[in-house]
């Protein structure tokens, strides 16, 4: 299996110690906003009095006039971003235009009387320059720590808000989080589209290849120049020449896969409207593909939500997103329905996605992913999982000292009183322990101090680790298509009841669905214990299709228990349907394959150190 990547810009070292002696100098003293006139805290800000109208026009308004009338409109979002709204109140864009300001909503609705912020249909342009800009630490994404992300639509101690927008497009003009969900409740955003001016995967398509040289179409938007032979992505705010990591898709097929390919060595030369690539040793172009090409640091989301409660995303349109997708970190119940992820037909581009597309991150209650269309990522469509954090101390009977241990996982607060752990034997992955936190101290980015209930068992190994196991979701995944994707289709890891039933995975790189857990690489935890993949369809798929995978090393018992695979349709693109290894009570059923060639079941499913699996009623026919 390709593991995911992980790479590093040459100068990152010297990249933080400029980032720290900017902070330290006090010019980002304030991380909430280098303008706090712009963006008052809650404290500074005016109570609204409810069952208020407010207008904004961008084009024909005035910051000067009242706002509370559709003919005397604001221009900005300054005077909204000095209130606190209240039930009823209601903010409306009633006009589409261009922002340097970010939108930051801080409102107290109620249920019965929302507050509701609309946006006119048509094109918004917003700009990163004066916007709202703030530290966060994302899971998956922690490459730039310490770099302020730039908002566009920013909802902040919030509860019992509506923002409708249909026909509205946001389009952002530099890199951003498109909207930001944090520490609310009872948030739903309805209708609303994004995309960017200049992606942030650039593209091209290969028009001739002979043994010295290239031509190459560069997409439209996909801006760039040429100094000395050498070619620079230009980008709104960011430039940098082509790395390593490329995509390739395949229009006939379908297919998108990464491939790595070095420019180095390549001399290129604009020539006849095409961009000419001249070389010794072809790098990896063919005739007729489309290569897509990033950045690899991750130092954005495209939607990021945590620690809010009760998030509905419905009919939204993602045409493009910077940064690891719709993250949703320490989140509870979320719903996404009618989310369609793919390029606009009308662009050419065949990327929507520089990443995962939905991820997330420590959540709890229940993730409901419904009628979603999932495409053109640069990594996996759905990826739910938990965080392994090393235990690398004990300082009392009822106190540990444990460490996040990925690069790109750290920094946000993985614990909070109350919340239970379980203690998990890196080598088998296996629970030996469980206990309750008392009180949880942030000793740095990277380690907390743990006071339990209990007695901490003396049982810990090296590299041993703990899993927050309050924080773990329900899953239901269902009537959605995940197509064009270079990896996997949905991973998940997580204890609690996952079905995911009436989905199309088509063509996805690697497996389509992926169960894994480890202690060692990704820190991505979750035991599986009611696992549920019924009356789906399987086309072409990496494989194993569905891989249940582990990364233990100690097989002394089961991962993953009690999985059913039942009446899904799978075309193989090669032999492998299935793949367990360290699972218990799994039922293969009902199933319908088709196969190169008709042959046994078992020949078409691996498994390893595997107890009490059931096979029947499956059917195999010829491709």
């Amino acid at each position: 299996m390709i593991s995911r990547i992980r790479t590093y810009p040459m100068n990152r070292k010297i990249y933080y110690f400029f980032l720290l002696l900017i902070l330290l100098s006090g010019s980002s003293s304030i991380l909430y906003a280098q303008q706090p006139s712009l963006y008052p805290s809650f404290n500074s800000r005016k109570l609204s009095p409810g069952k208020t109208t407010y207008y904004i026009d961008p084009v024909k308004g005035n910051d000067q006039n009242n706002g509370t009338a559709i003919k005397t409109p604001w221009r900005t979002f300054n005077r909204a971003n000095q209130l606190i709204f209240s039930a009823g109140d209601k903010l409306m864009i009633i006009a589409p235009g261009s922002f340097h300001q970010s939108l930051v909503i801080m409102a107290n609705g109620i249920k019965a009387s929302l507050v509701t912020i609309s946006f006119a249909p048509g094109r918004y342009d917003f700009y990163p320059d004066r916007s709202f800009k703030t530290r966060f630490n994302i899971s998956n994404t922690n490459d730039t720590p310490l770099s302020l992300k730039a908002i566009a639509l920013y909802v902040v101690n919030s509860k019992y808000v509506k923002l409708n927008a249909p026909g509205a497009k946001i389009v952002l003009r530099g890199k951003m989080i498109e909207t930001c969900v944090d520490k609310c409740e009872n948030i739903s955003i309805n209708g609303i589209s994004f995309d960017y001016e200049r992606p942030t995967v650039s593209e091209l398509k290969v028009v001739n290849v002979n043994d010295h040289y290239a031509d190459l179409q560069i997409h439209p938007d996909s801006k760039y120049s040429i100094k000395d032979s050498v070619l620079t992505w230009e980008g709104e705010g960011w430039r940098h020449q082509p790395g390593w990591y490329w995509q390739v898709f395949n229009l006939k097929t379908g297919d998108l896969s990464r491939q790595s390919m070095e420019l180095g060595k390549v001399k290129f030369e604009n020539k006849d409207g095409m961009l000419r690539a001249w070389f010794a040793q072809n790098p990896g172009f063919k005739t007729g593909l489309i290569y897509q090409n990033r950045d690899v640091v991750r130092d954005c989301a495209g939607i990021f939500m945590q620690r809010s409660k009760n998030i509905s995303l419905k009919n939204i349109r993602i045409y493009f997103m910077h940064g690891m997708g719709v993250v949703s970190q320490f989140c509870e119940n979320i719903s996404m329905d009618s989310v369609v992820v793919k390029p606009d037909e009308k662009s050419g581009r065949t990327c929507s996605a520089w990443a995962d597309i939905l991820h997330f991150s420590g959540c709890r209650g229940l993730i409901n992913i419904n009628n979603c269309f999932l495409s053109a990522s640069n990594d996996d469509a759905v990826n739910v999982h938990g965080t392994h954090l090393k235990i690398v101390e004990k300082l009392s009977p009822t106190q540990i000292k444990v460490r996040f241990m990925h690069n790109q996982t750290y920094g946000f607060d993985a614990f909070k009183a109350g919340d239970s752990i379980d203690f998990i034997h890196a080598e088998s992955l296996l629970a030996f322990g469980n206990n309750k936190i008392i009180s949880a101290k942030k000793l740095n980015d990277k380690e907390f101090l743990l006071t339990l209930q209990k007695s901490v068992s003396s049982n810990i190994l090296d590299n041993d680790v703990v899993e927050n196991i309050t924080w773990t979701p329900r899953v239901w995944i269902h009537n959605t298509m995940i197509t064009r994707i270079p990896t996997r289709g949905i991973l998940v890891t997580t204890r609690r009841k996952v079905v995911i039933e009436n989905c199309t995975f088509q063509r996805t790189c690697m497996t389509g669905v992926l169960i894994e857990d480890d202690a060692e690489s990704w820190y991505e935890s979750g035991m599986v214990r009611d696992l549920t993949i019924r009356k789906n369809n399987f086309v072409e798929c990496g494989e194993p299709v569905i891989s249940i995978h582990p990364e233990n090393k100690i097989a002394e018992s089961p991962v993953h228990k009690n999985i059913s695979i039942i009446n899904n349709m799978f075309t193989l693109k090669d032999s492998k349907v299935f793949g367990a290894q360290s699972a218990s009570n799994i039922i293969f059923s009902g199933n319908e394959i088709k196969a190169r060639v008709v042959t046994d079941l078992n020949k078409l499913i691996e498994l390893k150190n595997c107890q009490n699996v059931k096979t029947s009623d499956n059917t195999i026919l010829l491709k």
